[in-house]
């Protein structure tokens, strides 16, 4: 049986425990941190995960930006959470630093009097992979400059905000599916099933 190799791109945030266990999805699955985006690409799946400033990250990835947006759009197998789907745009009211450019667009603060949006909140989802109630924790959202990467919508107080994103092979959601209960974790396994397949 081969292996089915899941590379998380570690931009040295912080703890990604259950992340990479909810990757773990079963047999003949390995998953390993990278903190070389070069490095990264030599995998069956990219994962960027939610974990850090999108300043830093965009730092931690600069040095293989091009070649990971280019793996990105010729279909290398990716999942991009909260700030790793923020990074797939162009850049982002955060901070300093340049995003992937895999999306056009940028990504703005969210417009509310409680910022950050911590909590579950609902999914308007035209995917049925999607959970339609999701756990997120962001201060920003992304802006595509074309809604048809969209795929997901979330309405915080009265901002209505792109939540799930795809592109070539990369799906892109900016709750965190990993603390979604249920539905959540089997969203992040329909992902890996559809590796292995």
């Amino acid at each position: 049986m081969s292996t089915t190799r899941i590379t998380v791109f570690d931009y040295g945030a912080g703890n990604m425990h259950s992340l990479v266990k909810t990757l773990n999805a079963g047999d003949g699955v390995h998953v390993r941190l990278e903190t070389d985006p070069v490095a990264a690409l030599d995998t069956d799946a990219l994962v960027l995960p939610g974990v850090g400033a999108f300043s830093n990250a965009a730092s931690r990835l600069a040095s293989g930006r091009a070649q990971m947006r280019d793996a990105i759009l010729d279909g290398l197998p990716t999942l991009c959470i909260c700030l790793g789907m923020q990074l797939l745009f162009d850049d982002s009211e955060e901070g300093e630093g340049v995003g992937l450019g895999v999306i056009p667009g940028h990504v703005r603060r969210l417009r509310a009097r409680r910022i950050p949006q911590i909590g579950w909140n609902e999914v308007e989802s035209l995917d049925e992979s999607l959970p339609a109630v999701a756990y997120f924790a962001n201060s920003y959202v992304c802006e595509p400059d074309s809604d048809d990467c969209i795929v997901a919508y979330t309405t915080h107080e009265r901002d209505r905000f792109a939540s799930g994103v795809t592109v070539a092979n990369t799906t892109g959601v900016q709750f965190h599916p990993e603390k979604s209960s249920e539905a959540g974790v089997r969203f992040v396994h329909e992902f890996v099933e559809g590796v292995i397949r």
